[in-house]
């Protein structure tokens, strides 16, 4: 890729001043066109070698453009906030809404390439690193993200001089550290690691571009105008032209088991049995959240469950159990507008805990494959890739040391009327009850189905789903607390061996 590319061309000054405005022209009234339109949002990122023209590029950007619809972002090392979460947590923070313009400066391509480079990180876990991008820059894409990959380029014999010029000048001598000194002496490794991982992510729908960074005009002409035709050609498309590909149809799971029909929902425990079991598996969840390896763990519980089943009685018996300054509960609805400005998983990943804490969803990402699945909220493509980015985003909590607890509270479709019933009697539960339990109500064999299907492909070794027999809601909360006190046990052993 390297090899192939003209890192020579250069652009007479004359062209530049006749091109320069005309660009800028353009870009500007496609930005304005975006924000107006407001169907996508456009992400670019700026990578490459040392002193290649990459600050200067995004400098020029921010000049060409209305910098109040740019968001641009520079990604050094983790500050000790983002060290808690997943390395891909601060990327999902800074994305752009639809109608913007992102601009990374360095992102998630950075860490895997430098470790690679300086052999903190093996051959497989660059491969798998890579594995992730593409899972990741896909998603983004089906999300509708105009996704534009920058790669800056200078030979050695190149890059030597510009460092040597930028050091020269007292104006730019702050912009050359010893860190570039030092990637440079890594020239060629950076090329070996480089190159293939180019090769490799560069995609269809999200290629690399690499662009000569030697002669500023050139490069900044190019950038400018791969930007243009982008944003112009999903700006003139309409709306309707950007079908998702054919999607195959869900297969049936292996077995074919209505994994809830073969519940057992009604489970013994009286209420004096209760009250000897609440407080034991509370205090010894208390004892476990104030365990000093605690600290080196975070927990996400996720409850789901028919409508009142009871998630909010066995949340409340969690909650009671805990310092409220280590918990955040989360009570997910229907998304907001900024919300549905971002792709689908945004809104749960900016909620995402540090170590040593508790992030407690009351529902959760799920609802992809369930609500607006059976609400047609969502396409039938957006709802079946859905179950790999799951799979995916949980795959990424439990490698940073987060313990997921995904509880589905189970109750008959009789119990669930009786309950209805009774909340529309009692005075300060009407609220419990709405227009739309009873609508919800009248699919409970679409949701029954939805519900298999869900536990059927996320139900992984790593984050499985609880089934909780729930018609008896002093046996679910029981085993709520039991099951949530051996999850964190389990992984608090796990610390323990890695020490």
């Amino acid at each position: 890729m390297f090899e192939s590319a003209n890192l020579e061309h250069k652009i007479d000054k004359a062209v530049y001043r006749r091109e320069e405005p005309k660009l800028r022209e353009a870009l500007l009234n496609a930005q304005y066109d975006l924000k107006e339109n407001g169907r996508f949002p456009v992400l670019i990122l700026i990578a490459g070698v040392e002193g290649a023209g990459k600050g200067e590029t995004v400098n020029l950007l921010n000049e060409w453009m209305d910098p109040r619809h740019i968001y641009a972002h520079a990604f050094p090392e983790p500050s000790d906030e983002e060290r808690e979460r997943p390395p891909i947590w601060r990327f999902w923070r800074a994305l752009p809404p639809k109608g913007k313009i992102g601009i990374f400066f360095g992102a998630w391509h950075t860490e895997p390439i430098v470790g690679r480079v300086q052999g903190a990180i093996s051959e497989g876990e660059f491969s798998q690193a890579i594995a992730e991008i593409l899972r990741f820059e896909k998603m983004l894409c089906d999300e509708g993200v105009l996704l534009l990959k920058f790669w800056f380029h200078l030979s050695k014999a190149q890059q030597k001089k510009r460092l040597k010029a930028l050091e020269k000048d007292p104006n730019t001598r702050w912009r050359v550290t010893k860190l570039d000194w030092k990637y440079f002496k890594l020239y060629k490794k950076f090329v070996r690691v480089c190159e293939p991982f180019l090769h490799k992510t560069s995609t269809g729908e999200a290629p690399w571009i690499v662009v000569p960074g030697a002669d500023p005009r050139y490069r900044a002409l190019t950038v400018g105008r791969h930007l243009l035709a982008a944003m112009r050609e999903r700006l003139d498309e309409k709306p309707a032209s950007r079908l998702p590909g054919r999607t195959p149809p869900l297969l049936p799971s292996a077995d074919n088991l209505n994994v809830l029909r073969a519940l057992e929902l009604d489970q013994p425990m009286t209420r004096d049995e209760y009250q000897k079991q609440l407080e034991k598996w509370q205090g010894r969840l208390n004892m476990l959240s104030r365990h000093p390896r605690f600290r080196d763990i975070a927990v996400v519980a996720v409850f789901e469950g028919n409508d009142a089943a009871g998630k909010g009685g066995a949340i409340r018996r969690v909650t009671a159990a805990l310092d409220a300054r280590h918990y955040h509960n989360i009570s997910v609805a229907a998304p907001s507008e900024e919300d549905r400005a971002q792709p689908y998983l945004w809104r749960f990943w900016r909620h995402i805990p540090r170590r040593g804490r508790f992030a407690i969803f009351d529902r959760s990402w799920y609802g992809r494959v369930l609500v607006e699945r059976i609400e047609g909220f969502c396409s039938e493509a957006d709802w079946i890739r859905a179950y790999t980015e799951i799979n995916d985003f949980e795959q990424q909590l439990v490698r940073h040391d987060t313990v997921v607890v995904k509880f589905w509270i189970a109750i008959s479709e009789d119990e669930q009327l009786k309950r209805f019933k009774e909340r529309e009697k009692v005075v300060f539960k009407r609220f419990k009850i709405t227009e739309e339990d009873w609508r919800n109500r009248k699919k409970w064999a679409a949701y029954e189905q939805a519900v298999c299907d869900m536990v059927d492909r996320t139900s992984t070794s790593i984050a499985p789903w609880r089934l909780v027999e729930a018609n008896n809601k002093y046996h679910a909360r029981i085993k709520v607390l039991k099951t949530l006190c051996q999850a964190i046990e389990t992984a608090l052993e796990r610390t323990k061996r890695k020490a």
